[in-house]
C-alpha cells in the first residue's frame, strides 16, 4: 500500500468550503465518482471519536458499497483526518488563499485496485466537489 494525492482549488470563502465538506445534505449532492452512481444517504459526526457513514450505489441499484471510518482529528476549517473502516489512513487539509480553498486529500491506497484507477475515482469524487460547492 503507497499513499496518494488528489487536490483541488475551490473558488468559495473557507466557511462554505467546511460547511459543503461535512454537511450530509451537501456530502449527498458531490459524493461519487461518476454520473452512474449517487450517494443517497450520508451520516456525519465531525469531531475526534466521530464516526462517518455514507451509502455509495450505482444508481439502477446493480451496486453498492457502505464507505466509513473514525475520525481521529479535526481542527476546524484546517484539516481533518481519519481512518477508514479497514483501516487506512486519511488526510484531508484546506488551505485558505481567502477567496480560493486548496484542497488536498492524502489517502493509503487499497490492496484492490491499481493506484492509477484509485487516484482518478477520489480525484473525480473531489471534482464533483468543486463543482458543486461553486455553482451553489
Amino acid at each position: 500500500m503507497g499513499n496518494i494525492t488528489v487536490q483541488t482549488n475551490v473558488n468559495a470563502d473557507i466557511q462554505k468550503v467546511w460547511d459543503y465538506y461535512t454537511s450530509p445534505e451537501h456530502i449527498t449532492q458531490w459524493n461519487y465518482a461518476n454520473d452512474s452512481w449517487h450517494c443517497p444517504k450520508v451520516q456525519n459526526d465531525v469531531k475526534v471519536g466521530g464516526r462517518f457513514t455514507a451509502r455509495m450505489e450505482a444508481k439502477d441499484a446493480s451496486e453498492g458499497f457502505y464507505f466509513g471510518g473514525k475520525y481521529i482529528e479535526v481542527i476546524y476549517r484546517q484539516k481533518m483526518s481519519y481512518v477508514m473502516d479497514d483501516n487506512r489512513h486519511v488526510l484531508v487539509e484546506f488551505i485558505n488563499n481567502g477567496n480560493n480553498i486548496d484542497i488536498i486529500v492524502m489517502f493509503d491506497s487499497d490492496n484492490e485496485n491499481s493506484s492509477e484507477i484509485q487516484k482518478k475515482g477520489w480525484q473525480s469524487i473531489l471534482n464533483n466537489f468543486k463543482k458543486y460547492t461553486e455553482s451553489n
